[in-house]
């Protein structure tokens, strides 16, 4: 194997010897040496990587060169002799962010990226108190309020992240920098509305913005109106990866779980009942896992019209990609509503009845780690005439700063258990929320339901990690059952390509839109590029799973007497208006 080279530079006084290739700023990293920026982004583990060096605020200066250099995209180079923090770089430096700041609204106390912003921390930085570029007029550029996303181009800096989550990572295409000069913006093509473009609202693109160009939107006062309506009774579902990482906006290490801190917060903010997405989860499993289990069966009795491979439905903006890029192939996804339109489904047309409660005064709120969940609840296959079955969902950041507002310390909650019976579930509710959690989930049910046997283990570790796409194989008695799971829509479009050529040799696929599936949804507390954080919030959902009495679907007391109260089987004509839903080609649109 023919040995990588190395080179030996100086970084302000430091020696250090790196691969050839590597940057300055990743050197001057590996030394602890923080050059700042603004359009660099590197999230390890999930391909985001985004150097167009456009915001020069990581300029450095390297003997024997005239000009100042970008830290970000200048590769090191043997005897090289960096200086980071010369007077020269640091009036350059804050000369370039007084520039940004000069084409910037200055709305910082109404900003919603206000406290989290890094063009905000980096005036802080630099000192800057006054604005010598004052005067001149501010370029006009759109703004749109979206089912989920607000894009506010006047704040846009141009760092490009965007643009490179979407196109890059995520293969969406929905970003891209139109006209020149001072009219330049970042848009979907033609300058068309998000919600005319292929956008599904996946939210990468608010985790990586530094400043306030794209913020989720927020329905916080919404939530605050209808907790004081006495005519109303307000009911929450959260989904599992939000108690792997609410924690992390008041403090706490991630991976820390809240699950019952959480429960006994949104009690004292005075939700009426306090239910969990899990239930959902584990009910989604019993008509997704029947679904595979029938197109298994039908295909191996030699119908072919048994669509295979059959992909999981639960995330929405993975349901949005499939829409727009592959229309030709509505028919392979299963059928079966989300856990958070399964939840609303049953809380509005069986629990509500149940409870004596007209469905109209009963509001269905979700917290949820996805921002695509907003627009999910907005669908108009999702309502009952003009009531939607979830009103709208709550990102875990949102819920952070309501729980905030409401000056509740997290961490000194008491631990409460979530109401019975829509907030009972197993392990294997929980562990949706991490890639190859869902595929997991279904196939300890789908083993034990087709074989008749009882799992000798009912951790499947094949269908755990964080690559991109990965496979098993799993032996039902003598039927071997292959699987592949992916997360990220880039890892997401390369399989549904494969099926598209003939190349597929899966039975089920599991897909995931965002880098290690919901616990790095768009809208859980921003991970700035951070794989270790994601890992931490997924072994989190792993233990609670672990310290759970049943961890399998089909053993929830509460979803088997569902069946036999209400639904009466899964698949069954009840089951599928409740449950189950139908797709839309939006190639076109």
């Amino acid at each position: 194997m023919e040995e990588k080279k190395v080179v030996s530079l100086k970084i302000d006084r430091h020696e250090i010897t790196v691969p050839e290739g590597t940057t300055i700023l990743e050197a001057a990293r590996l030394l602890g040496i923080d050059i700042p920026t603004l359009c660099h982004v590197d999230i390890k583990g999930t391909c985001i990587r985004n150097t167009p060096a456009s915001c020069r605020v990581c300029v450095v200066e390297i003997e024997g060169r005239k000009n100042l250099a970008p830290a970000c995209s200048t590769r090191c180079t043997e005897g090289m002799v960096v200086l980071t923090s010369t007077l020269r770089v640091m009036n350059a430096r804050k000369i370039v962010t007084e520039l940004i700041l000069s084409d910037h609204p200055n709305e910082c106390l109404t900003c919603p990226k206000s406290g989290d912003c890094e063009l905000q921390n980096l005036a802080l930085r630099f000192n800057i108190r006054e604005m010598p570029f004052n005067g001149g007029e501010l370029s006009s550029r759109k703004r749109e309020v979206t089912a989920s996303i607000v894009r506010n181009m006047d704040k846009c800096i141009f760092c490009r992240r965007c643009e490179t989550v979407c196109n890059e990572v995520q293969t969406v295409g929905a970003l891209g920098a139109i006209r020149r000069g001072f009219n330049t913006t970042i848009a979907p093509a033609f300058d068309k509305m998000m919600a005319e473009s292929e956008c599904t609202y996946c939210g990468q693109c608010v985790a990586v913005c530094p400043v306030g160009a794209l913020t989720e939107r927020d329905h916080t006062n919404r939530l605050l109106e209808d907790l004081t309506d006495p005519d109303k009774v307000v009911i929450v579902q959260t989904a599992p990866a939000v108690r792997a990482a609410l924690g992390e906006e008041f403090g706490m290490k991630p991976g820390t779980l809240v699950t019952g801190k959480m429960v006994t917060a949104l009690r004292e903010m005075g939700f009426d009942y306090v239910f969990d997405t899990d239930f959902a989860a584990d009910l989604t499993i019993m008509e997704e896992g029947s679904e595979i289990l029938q197109r298994l069966e039908n295909h191996l009795h030699g119908d072919k019209s048994a669509k295979l491979p059959i992909l999981t439905s639960c995330c929405p903006a993975w349901v949005n990609f499939f829409e727009h890029y592959f229309p030709d192939m509505l028919d392979i996804p299963s059928t079966a509503r989300s856990p958070q339109q399964m939840f609303g489904s049953v809380a509005k047309h069986y629990w509500a009845k149940k409870m004596g409660i007209p469905k109209e005064k009963l509001v269905v709120v979700s917290i949820m780690p996805c921002l695509a969940k907003k627009y999910e609840c907005d669908r108009d296959e999702f309502k009952d005439g003009k009531v939607p079955d979830v009103d709208y969902s709550l990102s875990t950041r949102e819920l952070a700063r309501i729980i905030k507002r409401f000056n509740i310390s997290l961490e000194n909650m008491a631990d409460s258990d979530f109401d019975k019976p829509l907030g009972e579930s197993t392990g294997a509710g929980v562990i949706f929320g991490t890639t190859g959690g869902v595929m997991e989930a279904a196939l300890r049910s789908v083993y034990e339901i087709y074989t008749g046997k009882p799992l000798a283990r009912i951790d499947f570790q094949e269908v755990r990690g964080f690559e991109g796409i990965r496979e098993a194989e799993i032996d039902l008695d003598g039927f071997k059952l292959k699987v592949g799971i992916a997360h990220g829509l880039g890892n997401a479009r390369r399989l549904l390509n494969d099926i598209r050529s003939g190349k597929n040799h899966y039975h089920v696929i599991e897909i995931m839109a965002c880098p290690g599936g919901c616990v790095g949804g768009g809208g859980q507390p921003i991970h700035h590029g951070n794989s270790e954080i994601l890992k931490a919030r997924a072994e989190a959902l792993y233990r609670e799973d672990r310290n759970k009495v049943l961890r399998k679907a089909h053993e929830n007391p509460f979803i088997i007497k569902l069946y036999e109260d209400y639904l009466g089987k899964p698949l069954s004509e009840k089951a599928h208006q409740l449950l189950h839903t139908h797709y839309f080609n939006k190639q076109n649109d």
